[in-house]
């Protein structure tokens, strides 16, 4: 005995090494189940659509009929649209073994998935949608300029994001610097050649008669904007750069509704203060069906 504590016993016992996973292990399927049943319905159908596209490039049907079978025991409505996207018929059961990976000495029935009910049925936390959104912190914005581009304009912008909390990126038709109307030098941070809008929260394309008429012209600058739209992320535009929004697939869905559904024109001193707000939301989830557009 020790004074003031506890002192274990040292006692000799007899057991038996074994390399074993408890069974917690073969639990495949309830954190899966818990994320897909926490998603908001938008984001539920981009799930669909992404297993939809990946299993639809797999040549072997018997490979997709496995895998739909697999997502039956995550979410039967969710192997149904899948497997309605694949053309396929949603399985009675699984094939079984469901679990191949075995080892070699291994009982395939000991490494087989268990069947557990989560003590949740969903968890906001878990949903992009239950976003915090009252805040901009460390959101990357896009920001779309080229040679003649309006520098108070995109400085101002600049500031105001980067004030609140956001990385900003210059994204230009080429690397190197763009000349702003008054001359002076502005250093691009990424090309259009490279950079990609699924990497940003959002976009804002800056003003300027010359640079908006480059990025008009520019397909990269397009299918960018188009891909961030579908993508339901906010898009600002200052109000001397609407021609190049007309140049987007969404300008006729956006019908007269711009300053809604996330996307913003006007003037940059006006203009910064919406588009913050507009992108604490993260995603305008209302687009997601009615305003699908190809990018």
């Amino acid at each position: 005995m020790t004074e003031g504590g506890f002192a274990s016993y040292a006692e000799k016992i007899d057991a038996v090494k074994v390399r074993e996973r408890s069974r917690s292990f073969f639990d495949h399927f309830s954190q899966a189940r818990l994320f897909f049943n926490s998603q908001s319905d938008p984001e539920k159908n981009h799930i669909v659509d992404a297993l939809s596209f990946e299993l639809g490039k797999v040549e072997t049907v018997a490979i997709r009929e496995r895998m739909v079978g697999i997502l039956s025991q995550i979410d039967k409505t969710l192997a149904a649209q899948v497997a309605y996207n694949l053309g396929l018929p949603v399985p009675k059961k699984p094939e079984e073994p469901i679990n191949h990976s075995i080892p070699a000495d291994g009982d395939p029935k000991k490494f087989q998935p268990t069947k557990v009910q989560s003590s949740l049925d969903a968890s906001a936390a878990l949903s992009m949608a239950g976003t915090i959104k009252n805040t901009i912190k460390t959101r990357k914005i896009a920001i779309l300029a080229a040679d003649g581009v309006d520098e108070p304009g995109l400085t101002r912008m600049k500031k105001a994001l980067e004030a609140a909390g956001a990385v900003t990126h210059i994204i230009a038709p080429k690397l190197g610097n763009i000349i702003a109307e008054n001359n002076k030098e502005i250093p691009v941070d990424q090309s259009l050649l490279t950079a990609a809008s699924v990497l940003y929260d959002a976009v804002y394309i800056a003003g300027g008669t010359n640079s908006v008429a480059t990025l008009e012209a520019e397909p990269d600058a397009i299918h960018f904007l188009n891909e961030a739209y579908k993508h339901c992320k906010a898009i600002a535009a200052d109000s001397s750069a609407l021609q190049v929004l007309e140049a987007t697939y969404f300008s006729k869905k956006l019908q007269n509704k711009t300053n809604k559904e996330g996307v913003l024109t006007g003037d940059s001193k006006k203009l910064s203060t919406d588009f913050i707000k507009a992108i604490a939301q993260h995603r305008f989830w209302e687009r997601e069906k009615p305003g699908k557009v190809p990018a």
